[in-house]
C-alpha cells in the first residue's frame, strides 16, 4: 500500500521525481500560454527531485498546419521532452506532421502500436520508447496511441498511411518494450498513454514493470490518488499510478513520487491544477502571434448562456450558432454538425477570429450535398446512441433547419423541419421518405462517413466542396449582423427523461 503524501525528505536509497504532465489541450493556445507561465514556476521550485515534463497527446487539433506549428512551438517553450501522439496529431497531412515533428524540441512516441507505411512521411517520426537521465537516475518512457484511432480520423487525411494495433496486441507489444528497458537496467518506467482511462486500468493490471501511466483521450479529470480509482497493482502486485487532467487545457498536473532502490513507488502525490489561475505572458503571446498572426475583430456578443456541461449529449446554443451560420451562409435547407466538433463557447464582449476558431478549430472542408430523408433520420438516430455508448461518443447531431426530441436513452421521439419563417413540418421518423431529397451543409468529417455516419458519406458526389471551415462562415455571419449578437438557447434539441 502507498501513502498518498508528498515526498519531502529523501532517504539514502530513494529517488524523488516530479512530473509536470498534460493531455488533450486540443490546440487551446491561451491555455498553452498559461501553462507556459506555470512551467516557468515549476522550473524554479527548490527541490531535490528529478523534474520531467511530458505530454500524453492531443495537444493539437484540426487540419491547419499553422495552428499545429504554434502548438509545437508552445510545447517547446513549456519544456516538454516527450509527447505521445494522440489521434488529433494526425488531423494534419502526413507531410505537415512530419515537418513539424522534425523541427520539434520534443520526441514523438507511439511506434509501439501505431505503424506507418514504409513509404509514408510518418515512417520515422515516432519512436517506441526513450530513456531520460536526470541526476544519474534513468527513466524509461514508453508511448501508445488509441486503439480506436480510425474512428476518430477523417478518411483521406492520415488513415491511409497508418495501421493501429488492437488493445490485446498493444498490451503484448508494450510488455516487450518495457522488458527491453528493464534489460538495460532501467527500473522506473513511465507510460504515456492516449488510450483512455478504461484501457489504462487494463494496462496497469495486465502488465509488469510500469510504474506510472500518464493518460489521455477519454478526458477524465483524475484528482489525488485513490486505490481502485487511479492506484492499481500489476501482475507482480506492484503499484501503478494513473493520471489524467481532463480536456481542453483546463487543467495540468504535477505528480510527485518517491521510488525505492528497486524502482518501486514508495509515496506519491497527484496535484491537478487549473490553468486559469495563471496569466498569459508576453513572450508566449508573441510566439503564438508570430506564427498565426494577430486576430481580426469581427463583432460583439451581447449575451450568451453558459456552455453545456456535456456538449456531446446536450443542446448547445454555441454550436447551434455555428451550424446556423453554415446553413444561412451556404443557402441550404439543413445543416448538420457533430457535437464533438464544438470545443469552446462564446462570451459576452468583443469577439475576434481567434476566439471563433477556438470554438470550432478543426479546419475541415465544408461540403454541400444531397441526402434523402431516410438518411437524415438514420443520422439523427445514430447520434442518439451516444447516450448509451462509453464516453458519450460519437455525440448527438447538431442541426439547423430542424428540431428534434430525444429521450435520455437516445431514442428519437420527434423530428421536424423548421424553415426561416418558423414553420414546422413534422417528419415521420418511423417511415421517412427515401425519395425526398434535402440539400445539406456539413463538414467533410461527416461527409466522408466519420464516426460511423456512413449514411452521410457524400463527399464523392457532393454539389460543392469548399476550401474553408465553419469558423470562417461564423465570422462572416457575425460581421453581417451590424449589431451585438445574442447567443440564444432556442431548445431546438430537447432531451427528455425516459
Amino acid at each position: 500500500m502507498i501513502n498518498a503524501v508528498q515526498p519531502v525528505q529523501q532517504n539514502n536509497n530513494s529517488v524523488k521525481t516530479s512530473i509536470f504532465y498534460m493531455n488533450d489541450f486540443h490546440a487551446k493556445l491561451p491555455n498553452l500560454e498559461r501553462v507556459y507561465t506555470a512551467s516557468q514556476m515549476f522550473d524554479t521550485f527548490e527541490t531535490s527531485a528529478d523534474k520531467l515534463k511530458l505530454s500524453s497527446g492531443d495537444d493539437g487539433l484540426g487540419e491547419d498546419p499553422v495552428l499545429s506549428r504554434a502548438v509545437s512551438k508552445m510545447l517547446g517553450m513549456i519544456g516538454i521532452t516527450k509527447r505521445q501522439n494522440g489521434n488529433h496529431e494526425f488531423d494534419v497531412s502526413p507531410t505537415a506532421h512530419a515537418e513539424i515533428a522534425k523541427n520539434a524540441k520534443y520526441q514523438e512516441l507511439g511506434a509501439v502500436n501505431i505503424h506507418a507505411k514504409d513509404t509514408s512521411p510518418l515512417k520515422d517520426i515516432m519512436v517506441r520508447s526513450a530513456i531520460e537521465e536526470h541526476n544519474g537516475n534513468k527513466y524509461g518512457i514508453v508511448g501508445i496511441g488509441p486503439s480506436d484511432m480510425f474512428a476518430r480520423l477523417k478518411d483521406g487525411v492520415s488513415k491511409g498511411e497508418l495501421s493501429v494495433d488492437n488493445l490485446d496486441d498493444t498490451i503484448k507489444n508494450l510488455q516487450q518494450e518495457v522488458d527491453k528497458l528493464k534489460a538495460q537496467g532501467v527500473n522506473k518506467i513511465i507510460l504515456l498513454s492516449h488510450s483512455g482511462y478504461t484501457n489504462d486500468v487494463k494496462l496497469a493490471q495486465q502488465t509488469r514493470g510500469i510504474d506510472v501511466i500518464l493518460g489521455g483521450h477519454s478526458h477524465d479529470l483524475i484528482k489525488d490518488v485513490k486505490e481502485g480509482k487511479n492506484l492499481f497493482y500489476n501482475l507482480d502486485n506492484e503499484p501503478v499510478v494513473i493520471t489524467q487532467a481532463g480536456k481542453d487545457g483546463e487543467y495540468f498536473g504535477i505528480l510527485n513520487l518517491e521510488f525505492d532502490d528497486k524502482g518501486l513507488i514508495k509515496s506519491v502525490q497527484n496535484n491537478v491544477i487549473p490553468t486559469n489561475i495563471f496569466n498569459r505572458t508576453l513572450p508566449a503571446k508573441f510566439a503564438v502571434e508570430n506564427i498565426i498572426g494577430k486576430p481580426e475583430h469581427v463583432g460583439v456578443i451581447n449575451s450568451a448562456p453558459p456552455s453545456p456541461k456535456n456538449r456531446l449529449i446536450e443542446n448547445n446554443p454555441h454550436g447551434n450558432f455555428m451550424v446556423d451560420a453554415m446553413r444561412k451562409e451556404l443557402g441550404v435547407d439543413v445543416a448538420l454538425l457533430n457535437s464533438a466538433n464544438i470545443r469552446g463557447y462564446f462570451e459576452k464582449g468583443k469577439v475576434d477570429t481567434r476566439k471563433v476558431a477556438e470554438i470550432s478549430p478543426f479546419k475541415n472542408k465544408l461540403v454541400v450535398a444531397q441526402i434523402n430523408e431516410k438518411e437524415l433520420v438514420d443520422a439523427i438516430k445514430l447520434g442518439g446512441k451516444s447516450f448509451v455508448h462509453p464516453d458519450n461518443k460519437p455525440g448527438i447531431v447538431m442541426v439547423s433547419g430542424l428540431q428534434y426530441t430525444m429521450n435520455d436513452k437516445g431514442e428519437l421521439l420527434k423530428l421536424s423541419y423548421v424553415d426561416d419563417s418558423g414553420k414546422i413540418t413534422p417528419i415521420d421518423i418511423n417511415n421517412p421518405n427515401p425519395d425526398k431529397v434535402i440539400r445539406v451543409a456539413m463538414d467533410d468529417f461527416y461527409a466522408t462517413g466519420g464516426d460511423g455516419f456512413h449514411m452521410l458519406n457524400k463527399k464523392h458526389i457532393a454539389e460543392a466542396v469548399y476550401d474553408f471551415d465553419k469558423d470562417k462562415l461564423a465570422c462572416d455571419y457575425i460581421k453581417k449582423q451590424n449589431t451585438p449578437v445574442d447567443i440564444v438557447d432556442d431548445k431546438r434539441i430537447e432531451i427528455v427523461k425516459s
